[in-house]
């Protein structure tokens, strides 16, 4: 399987505290890479660093390089084509405080016109990727700030899925969520990695198990190790692994 995201000796820095210290590892190409660890182990500075979200934060240093297919992000000089790209999916979903419609509608209309038919097409599609048409489809001019909690994160997938991202990057995107909801975005994510490629950070270590075709352990921004999520829970290669994922600590 083909590597979608190489990265090589990643060490991030905000001002004097390293985040992440020397991490290389692979993402492949449609698969969901889960990230797990306890929190401070630099997840989320992965994350991040990946379309250069970091490049807003204060005092933040990135060495090291990813590629994503082969060219290395740092030097790509379309930073917000690299972010329609490589999308992202918060912990806390935050719609715009408009109509369901108007927020698929929002990040493509940014950059093209989009034409009546395209857009009722485009609404339609991204919904249903992210398990939402059918429980809106009647409503879509009502504001989305009327949903519950998990439709609203469901929602921010669908407006992410609709600037055409290559590769989602999950951030807990469950962490608020009740069963039932956490159960819909999960289901999303699998159907999503046939045309994508996902990267998910979790905290909660059953999720990895359930979604994730590979997992990596981070530990004090450390990589400890990466394998196939079936072989991470059930005989990792390093006993702080084991530890961590039967509940010892974390």
């Amino acid at each position: 399987m083909a590597h979608k995201i190489d990265i090589s000796h990643l060490t991030v820095r905000f001002g004097t505290h390293v985040a992440l210290k020397d991490v290389s590892l692979q993402v492949m190409t449609n698969e969901i890479l889960a990230v797990i660890g306890p929190s401070n182990s630099g997840k989320s500075s992965l994350l991040l660093a990946l379309n250069r979200m970091l490049d807003r934060v204060p005092q933040a240093s990135v060495e090291g390089h990813i590629l994503l297919d082969g060219a290395d992000v740092a030097s790509i000089q379309d930073v917000q084509d690299l972010r329609r790209r490589v999308g992202m999916v918060y912990a806390l979903p935050i719609p715009l405080p408009m109509s369901i419609r108007e927020n698929i509608l929002f990040g493509p209309q940014l950059t093209h016109r989009v034409a009546k038919d395209d857009a009722e097409r485009l609404v339609e599609s991204s919904l249903r990727a992210a398990f939402l048409w059918d429980e809106v489809k009647d409503r879509l001019g009502s504001s989305a700030m009327r949903l519950s909690g998990g439709q609203q994160q469901r929602l921010c997938i669908a407006r992410t899925l609709a600037v055409e991202p290559e590769v989602i990057l999950f951030d807990e995107p469950c962490s608020g969520l009740d069963p039932i909801s956490t159960g819909k975005v999960e289901e999303a994510m699998v159907e999503l990695k046939r045309a994508r490629t996902l990267v998910l950070v979790t905290n909660n270590t059953k999720q990895a198990a359930r979604v994730g075709d590979r997992t990596a352990f981070l530990l004090m921004g450390e990589l400890v190790e990466v394998d196939r999520t079936a072989k991470i829970f059930t005989g990792p290669a390093d006993r702080r692994t084991e530890d961590y994922v039967t509940g010892r600590f974390g």
